[in-house]
């Protein structure tokens, strides 16, 4: 068809779709235009359609807006929109007049470097037409300036995507800029930062990344990196040598000095050149390394050739927007273990640190997020507290727009138990608790709970909850909406001595209601364990269990099955809590709860919590005579704690050692099978090593004049370590039969170095001293010696 066929261009618009935006308040119109050349004749001699959109925002949409009358004005100035559509677009009006702000805040774009602006020396005095890529591909031939002039103008026409597609198809343009590139990119920043923004155009579309790969610009571009890098420390160096000299020599009248100062002005005023252009080019390579980073496996090549070193080495820089970008790329790149690593190595957090707080929203927001994701490595998490990043963070909890990741941040900080204490030297648990109580009937945030219940678990973070009427408000907040993370939170403010358990005395009667009730399971664990925490002395449990009633249901809840496990043991819990009181252990005596908990034990006797709070319950119990005639004399109890006084659990050895020493002081019979036990085991490697021994004919046992045997090879018997001791009542000079215990404990003592006559005030090795109970299962220390009798050395 020749140009002068053509007389006339006719237009037909085709209206579609309409719907609202996903994010923002406006209206999407979907459309098809068809555009067709006529002939002089008026006959079609050329016809194209093309799809598109038209976005109508509505910026002055609100809750008090007319909606009749702006849908008329949108369908009156939108002639793709027909009239007949105008209930329709009511419809659409009023559903963004009432979606809901929320679900805006959750639809949140995820933060992302802002697009590439044109940048100084981009400008041209003439329009780039893709009708002369060739003229412009033969300037790539000649001198820098030349070559900077061809570039950008391939550089304004890769800004239209459309004409994307057809410099793909230029191979010779395509090879002439990587060429160009990889010869001279030294020699001019503004062509090298030219060139890789061409580059960058087609890395913004996953369908070109294979053509950026072929000419191997992400290389180039980590190389150009590298070297700008260390142009920047060379420039910062000679900088400050000038500067220390211009300091050294500050002499107002000198004339030299003058000199000097006004080179340093000069150096200075063409650093921030360098500087300004030198940043233009990182943030365009970094950012094409972004997109091509999309695949993983490209991702991991970046990171063997060091790219998380570099990043984290841009983070000195001052420009918010370069800024932006790497910590974007670094927060991508820590989803990865390997990533991390590396990150750990070097001082990756405390610059981090000195970007928070910051004015700019975006960029706090994504630092925050990469510090987030860092959070979750221990050792970073120390490395952010040592940059005093707690204040810090604290003080953005007053922040909305960054509330919720700080929150995450303290959360992870405060899982660790070295780090809770540091939290009452900051304003953050007044800020926590009055969050809480602002949410008023609204379900608390699980992050806003959580960070709680761990700050609870620090004696000094609960005093500070507990001040004012601190303690009231919850108790009176989890028992009416029964939130089991607000009484877990509670539970683990019971769990200090101090003044702060002592308040939890008017509260004893509203948790222990809760668990006759038919609540939700877990809300009654956190009561039980909340009760079970109150060791207070003035508190009459007594009253407590027959006011409530809650003797049956303890009984009830110790059967294998009943319950959860969970459930279960803080019911075991709970009884070892309350059998401090005499009264009340001879109340759970009397109902049967003894015989239950036996059962109970061969049930669970595999964990390890069950067998080490059951062991501590009849602990409790025999202190009591009532309790304890029923655990030695009615109850196979004495059997299983000698069967567990050799227990791998050290915890569980504990308790029952000192459980079997009461019962041996009270009950002749068991005492002498727990000395015989006891003096088996500790010398059972010497019994093994006599019974199986074979008797050597050419060998045999020889006899001194004393009467004791030894051996001719080896004397084994004089090694004092293979015989019982008792920590200084009995000498570990020879073999000393069970028969010996009998004869101490029927009276015929030695005294404290191993003479007769010495008698001690009880005849068991102790000056008629009980000591004080532990309060818990978890109470008895590695150094306390507690002798009710005798104990064997461990």
């Amino acid at each position: 068809m020749q140009a002068d066929d053509a007389r006339y261009l006719k237009r037909k618009y085709k209206g579609g779709s309409l719907d609202v935006h996903p994010t923002e308040k406006a209206l999407v119109v979907q459309y098809e235009v068809e555009a067709t050349i006529l002939g002089e004749m008026g006959d079609p001699m050329l016809g194209e359609r093309k799809e598109c959109q038209k976005i109508i925002r509505l910026k002055s949409l609100n809750s008090n807006t007319d909606i009749a009358s702006l849908a008329r004005k949108v369908v009156e100035e939108c002639r793709l929109i027909s009239p007949s559509r105008l209930p329709e677009v009511e419809q659409l009006l009023f559903y963004l007049q009432n979606r809901k702000k929320s679900a805006e805040k959750k639809e949140k774009k995820q933060i992302k470097p802002r697009d590439l602006t044109p940048f100084e020396g981009m400008e041209l005095d003439e329009e780039a037409n893709i009708n002369s890529i060739d003229d412009y591909v033969e300037l790539l031939y000649e001198d820098i300036p030349e070559k900077i002039r061809g570039a950008t103008l391939i550089l304004h026409l890769a800004r239209n995507p459309d004409n994307l597609e057809e410099l793909l198809q230029n191979e010779t343009a395509l090879g002439a800029l990587a060429r160009v590139l990889r010869e001279d990119w030294k020699q001019s920043v503004d062509l090298a930062t030219t060139i890789i923004y061409v580059f960058f155009c087609f890395s913004s579309f996953s369908q070109f990344h294979g053509l950026i790969t072929h000419y191997k610009i992400g290389v180039l571009c980590m190389s150009i990196i590298e070297h700008e890098l260390k142009r920047y420390d060379l420039w910062q160096d000679e900088l400050l040598k000038k500067k220390k000299v211009l300091d050294f020599l500050k002499r107002d009248d000198d004339p030299d000095n003058q000199n000097l100062k006004k080179e340093y002005e000069k150096a200075l005023k063409k650093y921030h050149g360098l500087l300004t252009k030198q940043e233009q080019l990182l943030r365009v390579a970094l950012y094409l390394l972004l997109n091509l980073s999309e695949d993983t496996r490209t991702e991991l090549k970046m990171r063997n050739k060091n790219i998380v070193h570099l990043l984290v080495k841009t983070l000195d820089r001052d420009s918010e927007e370069l800024l932006v970008l790497v910590v974007s790329f670094l927060k991508k790149l820590s989803i990865f273990l390997e990533n991390k690593n590396d990150m750990a190595e070097i001082d990756t957090v405390e610059k981090l640190a000195k970007l928070v707080p910051c004015e700019h929203e975006d960029l706090l927001n994504v630092t925050l997020r990469l510090l987030l994701n860092l959070s979750f490595d221990t050792g970073l998490r120390s490395k952010m507290v040592q940059a005093d990043l707690l204040p810090k963070l604290t003080s953005l909890l007053g922040d909305e727009a960054q509330r919720q990741i700080a929150m995450c941040i303290l959360y992870h900080i405060s899982m660790d138990d070295r780090f809770k204490s540091m939290f009452a030297y900051t304003d953050c648990i007044p800020q926590v608790m009055k969050m809480l109580f602002d949410c008023g009937d609204e379900r608390i945030d699980a992050e806003l709970i959580s960070f709680c219940i761990n700050l609870a678990a620090n004696k000094r973070n609960a005093q500070i909850m507990c001040e004012g009427n601190g303690l009231k408000m919850l108790m009176k907040r989890a028992l009416k909406h029964k939130d089991p993370l607000m009484m877990k939170m509670i539970r683990n403010i019971s769990q200090h001595d101090g003044p702060s358990k002592n308040l939890f005395i008017d509260y004893v009667g509203d948790l222990a209601a809760q668990i006759g009730l038919k609540e939700e399971e877990e809300f009654v664990i956190e009561c039980l364990g909340t009760l079970s925490n109150l060791t207070i002395p003035d508190l009459d449990w007594e009253l407590v269990l027959k006011e409530y009633n809650l003797v049956p249901y303890l009984k009830d809840h110790l059967k294998p099955g009943s319950a959860e496990d969970d459930l279960i043991l803080e019911v075991v819990i709970m009884i070892g809590t309350v059998s401090m009181d005499d009264s009340c252990a001879v109340m759970l005596a009397k109902s049967g709860i003894i015989p239950a908990l036996i059962e109970l034990l061969n049930a669970q006797q595999e964990d390890d919590e069950f067998v080490c709070q059951i062991v501590y319950v009849f602990y409790q119990m025999v202190f009591h005579q009532a309790t304890r005639d029923v655990i030695i004399k009615e109850t196979q109890a004495p059997a299983y704690l000698i069967d567990l006084m050799h227990d791998k659990n050290a915890e569980i050895r504990k308790v029952c050692d000192n459980t079997l020493d009461i019962i041996a002081e009270y009950d002749v019979e068991w005492g002498k099978k727990i000395q015989s036990e006891k003096f088996r085991w500790h010398n059972s490697q010497w019994l093994e090593m006599v019974e199986n021994r074979q008797m050597d004919e050419a060998e045999p046992f020889m006899y001194g004049d004393d009467g004791e045997p030894y051996l001719q090879n080896g004397d084994i018997l004089e090694r004092s370590d293979l015989f019982y001791s008792a920590d200084g009542i009995i000498p570990v000079d020879g073999a000393i039969s069970p028969e010996f215990f009998t004869d101490f404990q029927n009276g015929d003592l030695l005294g404290p170095q191993g003479f007769p006559g010495s008698s001690l005030t009880d005849g068991y090795g102790q000056i008629g001293v009980t000591p004080a109970r532990p309060a818990t299962a978890y109470g008895f220390r590695p150094d306390e010696q507690f002798y009710y009798g005798y104990t064997a050395s461990r």
